[in-house]
């Protein structure tokens, strides 16, 4: 009974900041930022990033879950949401330092790259068989809250956009097209990561939201 209690009142005092944080979070940082560090094509330096900034957290695992689901919403890919869960639940600074103590470098060093190696394919696998679609929250896009266009005048047809996301664009007279607006999360990523490898910033994109819970 006195394990619940403290339980209880650790959840009462950690909640309230970490859904402060969220809010600061999913306020100060672009959606951009979040697809472009942490999506599903951020690639190994995404999941670096995942790794690196979960693995110096602070607190218990249970603080990660409301993170976690704001990075999804803002675009963060599976793949990475589960580096970051489980990198905070098992190989976190001051973890790994108490057990270099206890059990010597030697075994720590062993055990963080095996579990590191795990971790990254448990998230690979994961988001093979998990899509953001059916997370709850995350089922569908709002259509009529996306809007994005091409300025033919800034367009050097450089093919760029056609190359990331090649059912959204497509290149007519040496100019790139649209073919139709996305509502999938992942065709979403991929015509924000056209917005910024665009070298002429020519395609113009807002007003993207995840539709309402």
């Amino acid at each position: 009974m006195g394990r619940t209690k403290h339980f209880l009142l650790e959840m009462f005092k950690i909640l309230p900041v970490i859904f402060m944080l969220t809010v600061v979070i999913e306020a100060w940082i672009p959606k951009e930022v979040i697809v472009k560090k942490f999506g599903e094509n951020s690639g190994f330096s995404g999941n670096t990033l995942s790794l690196v900034l979960s693995s110096i957290s602070a607190g218990p695992i249970y603080a990660a879950f409301p993170i976690a689901k704001m990075l999804l919403k803002k675009g963060a890919s599976v793949t990475n949401i589960v580096i970051i869960l489980n990198s905070w639940a098992v190989i976190k600074v001051p973890m790994l330092a108490n057990e270099a103590k206890f059990l010597g470098v030697e075994f720590m060093a062993v055990r963080w790259v095996l579990t590191v190696i795990s971790i990254v394919i448990m998230g690979y696998f994961i988001s093979l068989i998990i899509k953001k679609e059916d997370l709850p929250g995350l089922e569908a896009l709002d259509q009529t809250k996306i809007h994005f266009e091409i300025n033919e005048d800034y367009c050097i047809g450089c093919s760029i956009c056609a190359k990331f996301a090649p059912q959204v664009f497509e290149m007519v007279d040496d100019k790139a097209k649209i073919n139709y607006v996305p509502t999938n999360q992942s065709k979403i990523e991929l015509v924000l990561s056209s917005v910024d490898k665009c070298p002429t910033k020519a395609i113009m994109f807002e007003n993207y939201e995840v539709g309402s819970e």
